[in-house]
């Protein structure tokens, strides 16, 4: 049964722990219900894989394996953004962790929520007594003066044996405690935040798994670019020694081309580095083993993004923001824990009683019950009370003002993303631009190199010119996707709508 000075210590920890600590919560699948409704699933590119791995097994092929933190495959495994996403879901451990704590506060509610429960137990227990009489200071020999008509020869043993069996069932319940409703309130709407934080924590895996995916794709392609110039420059270094043993080249000609061919196979052999350690960051993103080996399946992803205007992003953000959600969320048991600090002078009123049977063992049983309702309130605790409303109130006034900052914040990185997409899709469009101009000047030299007008001086200026025009071209289709990406983060809808902010 619930008792005043008993909520106490659950209303300090309800009004200092649940509203300051965003990972306090009380969850029961709080992240699925309370998640928009029109919000799809995140894309399950491995559970996928495993439907396809158990088809092929079925019909004896090799099953597919999938890597653990620990241990690699034996083969490189294929990787799409949505595997390398789903991965990192899996495996990564600060949401791991923050999934836990929803599961560490479930328990919490149930305890807060007890006080409002009955509380019911069953007990049976026999017990055999020896009672001195004397040493409880009766003495037989006080009955020798005392006539009983009907009574002769009267014998007290100094020493009593009593052998009793008891059954009972005891039951307790508080029918009105007002502080206890509104703190298993406040436990309920402090579930609704920490399952908006597992969301929010499930955005930033997303948000860096896909970056890092991005990056090693666009390494990727630097080195496709980087043999493709190596490749071109093999030729003109051909070219020029066949030139020169003809007696109609010099041998500067062929001195430029090694140079050049060199420097390409030096940016070639840095970019397969770069490559390495991308995929080395990715397998630690996701949660895997470091010497994992990975095929990248998915190519670099562009595509024209119909930008939202402010009000609209602004808008969307406010409605799926999950950090956003979460302040609110808190706000909502800060204002709960205050209304149960302000009503703990009402009394409380509840009944506790029990009923059972209780008899010499062997022998005969009767009925045995006890019945007991009870009314009680504070009379003076004045200081711990006006205290505890002080913090209440304290912290539902931080709450709101930090709702306010993060709205500002809000929109000032909303408004920050939409200058860097809009900034990076125009150089995009320089950069490919820029990469027909070079290619075009590249196939001009060439042709008056190879047809004995001029030298290849021309020739590896345009070389240099289109591996740099390429270079930028790589480099500005993943700033222009990373900026999609952060502004997909912070409009709250990167875990689910990523693919569609792509072009996927």
């Amino acid at each position: 049964m619930y008792q005043g000075p008993a909520v106490k210590p659950l209303l300090r920890a309800a009004a200092m722990g649940c509203v300051l600590t965003s990972g306090l919560a009380f969850g029961q699948n709080l992240a699925e219900n309370h998640v928009p409704a029109d919000l799809p699933a995140a894309p399950s590119a491995v559970a996928r894989l495993e439907v396809q791995a158990g088809s092929s097994s079925s019909s004896g092929a090799t099953p597919v394996a999938f890597p653990t933190r620990d241990h690699a495959t034996p083969d490189a495994l294929p990787l799409s953004l949505d595997d390398a996403i789903k991965l990192g879901e899996l495996n990564n451990t600060q949401l791991a962790v923050q999934k836990q704590q929803e599961r560490y506060v479930a328990g919490q509610i149930l305890t807060v929520g007890n006080a409002l429960l009955p509380d019911i137990q069953a007990s049976a227990y026999s017990r055999a007594q020896e009672i001195d009489l004397v040493a409880l200071g009766f003495k037989p020999s006080a009955l020798a003066g005392i006539d009983i008509p009907g009574f002769t020869n009267i014998v007290i043993p100094e020493i009593v044996k009593v052998n009793t069996t008891n059954a009972q069932v005891s039951l307790s319940q508080t029918f009105f405690n007002v502080p206890a409703y509104f703190l298993y309130r406040a436990a309920r709407k402090a579930g609704d935040a920490a399952a908006w934080d597992t969301k929010n924590q499930l955005g930033n895996v997303v948000l860096n798994v896909g970056t890092v995916y991005l990056e090693a794709l666009a390494d990727q392609a630097q080195i496709d670019n980087a043999r493709a110039l190596v490749k071109q420059d093999e030729l003109v270094l051909e070219h020029a020694r066949a030139s020169q043993a003809a007696g109609v080249g010099v041998h500067i000609d062929v001195l430029r081309a090694q140079v050049q061919l060199q420097q390409e196979q030096q940016t070639l052999i840095a970019d397969e580095n770069a490559f390495a350690k991308d995929k080395i960051a990715l397998n630690r993103a996701m949660g895997i083993a470091a010497d994992q080996q990975l095929i990248l399946t998915d190519k670099v992803p562009f595509a024209s993004f119909e930008a939202l205007s402010i009000d609209d992003a602004r808008a969307l953000a406010y409605t799926r923001r999950k950090d956003l959600l979460s302040l609110t969320a808190q706000l909502g048991v800060a204002d709960e824990t205050r209304k149960a600090v302000r009503y703990q002078y009402l009394p409380t009123v509840g009944v506790s009683g029990y009923y059972g049977v209780l008899g010499v063992t062997g022998g005969s049983y009767h009925g045995d019950f006890t019945a007991i309702g009870s009314l009680k309130f504070p009379i003076f605790q004045e200081g711990q009370l006006r205290g505890e409303r002080e913090v209440a109130s304290a912290q539902l006034t931080a709450l709101r003002q930090q709702i306010a900052g993060l709205k500002t914040q809000i929109e000032a990185e909303i408004r920050t993303s939409m200058l860097d997409v809009q900034s990076s899709a125009e150089l995009v469009n320089v950069a490919r631009s820029n990469v027909a101009l070079s290619q075009q000047e590249l196939d001009d030299a060439t042709l008056r190199f190879t047809a004995g007008v001029d030298d290849n001086l021309a020739v590896v200026r345009a070389q240099a010119s289109l591996a740099g025009a390429q270079a930028r071209v790589v480099q500005s289709e993943f700033q222009y996707n990373q900026a999609k990406l952060e502004l997909a983060r912070r409009t709250g809808v990167v875990e689910t709508q990523y693919k569609q902010y792509l072009g996927h």
